[in-house]
This record gives structure tokens, sequence and C-alpha cells, in this order.
């Protein structure tokens, strides 16, 4: 049987060692669902322990055999409790996440980070992008700002905007922003879409690249989520209407006014790709092969945006 936030951890655990070993074991016994970040019951246990503990994954070799407190040990019981009896996602228990190699802060308002658009980045956009380099790039329903800010570390000369509607997201993007030493070219924004970035005829919200991860879950998957996933903040999982696709059709109508002669507009919309199709069959996407696994994101320029639409 897992541990239940009603027991003690055995003081027989003393060592970082002993907590991985032990986490490990309750999560395995506690039919979890693994789904923010990790994909087994032992990595969810290196995440939880580690990074609760603050230790750098490349340094915990050196660490295994160094001795928990018992404050830490304390503390350790209760998160792994909550994991097990709340369902609680482990980056909410940590207040860390990893994307795109990077590591990020994370609460629960804003989603995970767990896009496939991260490997998409680590290739540069390539070959979708000719071989240019973007200029200015928007992170648009930026959350954390994860997107963004790694779409900013591949491209080091381009400026890049974050922008959400949610102002609770924007702080946590900022401290991200502030994280990773990015404040001089990267700026976060208060914007409903593109309503909040200024005239698009000024410069200052006309972009070479759109990067766009919107809510767009629809109700059959919303309710078929497992618990851990009903954590997250749902305006930023359910996009609305029948099919989750009511910001998107705002969103891909509004763009070509952002988007610079041969941009990019990146989206992701998962289970909801065969719904957008269906909306929208003259939209002529490409939908990337992801070598990490994730599906649903796709990309056009900016021709044929305009082109797709025009014959609604």
């Amino acid at each position: 049987m897992a541990i239940s936030s009603r027991e003690a951890a055995p003081p027989e655990l003393q060592t970082v060692r002993d907590w991985l070993r032990w986490t490990g074991s309750q999560l395995g016994r506690a039919e979890l669902h693994f789904g923010h970040g990790t994909d087994s019951a032992w990595d969810e246990a290196v995440a939880l322990v580690l990074g609760w503990l603050r230790i750098p994954e490349d340094r915990a070799d050196v660490l295994l055999d160094a001795r928990v407190t018992r404050q830490e040990a304390a503390a350790l019981a209760a998160c792994i409790a909550r994991r097990i009896d709340e369902r609680v996602p482990v980056p909410y228990l940590t207040g860390c996440a990893r994307f795109a190699g990077l590591e990020f802060e994370v609460d629960p308002r804003v989603l995970i980070p767990r896009s496939p658009m991260a490997e998409l980045l680590q290739t540069g956009l390539q070959p979708w992008l000719g071989g240019r380099q973007p200029h200015r790039i928007l992170d648009l329903c930026t959350g954390s700002g994860c997107i963004g800010i790694a779409a900013a570390m591949a491209f080091p000369e381009a400026e890049v905007v974050l922008a959400d509607i949610d102002a609770g997201a924007l702080e946590v993007a900022r401290r991200n922003v502030r994280r990773h030493g990015l404040e001089d070219r990267v700026r976060v924004l208060e914007s409903d879409l593109f309503a909040g970035l200024g005239g698009a005829t000024s410069g200052d919200a006309s972009f070479d690249v759109i990067l766009c991860n919107p809510p767009y879950v629809d109700p059959a998957d919303l309710a078929s989520m497992p618990e851990e996933f009903r954590h997250e903040p749902m305006a930023a999982l359910a996009g609305g209407g029948a099919d989750g696709l009511e910001l998107v059709q705002r969103l891909l109508r509004a763009a070509p006014e952002h988007l610079q002669d041969g941009g990019l507009l990146v989206l992701e919309v998962g289970n909801s790709a065969p719904a957008l199709l269906a909306r929208e069959p003259k939209l002529e996407w490409v939908w990337p092969e992801l070598e990490a696994g994730g599906f649903g994101v796709g990309i056009i320029d900016r021709a044929g945006l305009v082109a797709g639409l025009r014959q609604d």
C-alpha cells in the first residue's frame, strides 16, 4: 500500500538514496498518471525528491548518501502524500519544471510545460524557416513563458514578446524571464490575443514567427482527463465551443495582420487537430513528425494562411 497523508514515512529513511528508492516504490503502487514531464514512477520519484531538495540531477551521484534532515523528511513525506492522495503533479509540488533543456518556475496559475514545440525550437524551426533567422518572435498565450524563452535561447539575436490575458500567468512569466537573464530582449505584455500589442503597421505587433499553444481542449477530452490535469488552470485548457476551437478561430483570422511576409505561425492544437482540419479544410498545414513524441503542432506561413482563409 502507498503512503497516504495520514501516515508518516518510516524512520529508517536517512539518505537521499533511501528517499529515492522508497518514493519510487510508493508512487509505483499508487496507480498515478504520469504526463507532466515524466513517464514512470522512478522518473517521477527522481523529479520529486531531487526537485524538492534542489539537487541538480547531474550532481545527484555525489549526494546520494547525504543525510536528509528531519525537517526535510517531513516536508518530503507531505509532498509524496499530496502526489498520491490529491494527484497533485510533481512540478506544482517542487515549483519547477524542465522544458527544452531549461528549468522554469511554475505554480497552479500556469500550465506545466510539456509542449512538443520544444523539439521544433531546439532544431531552430528548420527547415520551415528556410535557413532564415527571425528578428521578432511572439509567444501568444504564453503562460509560464517557457515557449518564448526557449525561442529566445534558440535565436539569440531575436526580440521576443510574451503575451497572455492572465495577469497571474504573466507574473510567473516575468520571473522566468529574470531567471534566464533575458530582460534586455524579452518583453512580457498583457493582451487578449493581439489586442494589447499595438498596431501592426507600427512594427510593434508584426512578427517573423508567432508561436502559440492556446486553450484548445474540447469538452469531451476535458471530462476524460486524469485527475492530475484538473490541478491546472481550466482557462488555459478549454478553448470554448463544442470542438474547443473558438479561441483558435479568432486567432487564425487575426494572425495574418501580425505576420511579416514569409512569416510562420506555429500552432499547437493537440487532439483537436482533426476538428481544426474539418473547420478549415482550405488551410494547408504542415504537421511535423516529432521524434520525441507528441502531436498536433501545425505550421503554416502567412501566404498559406491568407489564401486558405480567403476561400472560406
